[in-house]
């Protein structure tokens, strides 16, 4: 039952880590202006698409562990 919880803390880390790197993104466009505006919305197209991907991984994991019995 640590274990899944262990793994569980990793995948809502990263979620809010993802989460991070979208509002970093969104802040590298507004505050530089033009200078850096196609990075940050790759970035942010980029920081969606890989909390989506953490998200979509975590419910999967979840509901394998409660099949399980282990959550």
């Amino acid at each position: 039952m640590n274990k899944a919880k262990a793994v569980m803390f990793i995948y809502a880390l990263s979620a809010i880590l993802s989460m991070v790197a979208i509002g970093f993104s969104v802040s590298l466009v507004f505050i530089t202006g033009t200078e850096y505006d196609m990075i940050g919305i790759i970035g942010i197209i980029v920081g969606i698409i890989a909390m989506c991907a953490i998200f979509g991984l975590g419910f999967v994991t979840k509901s394998k562990f409660r099949n399980q019995g282990l959550l």
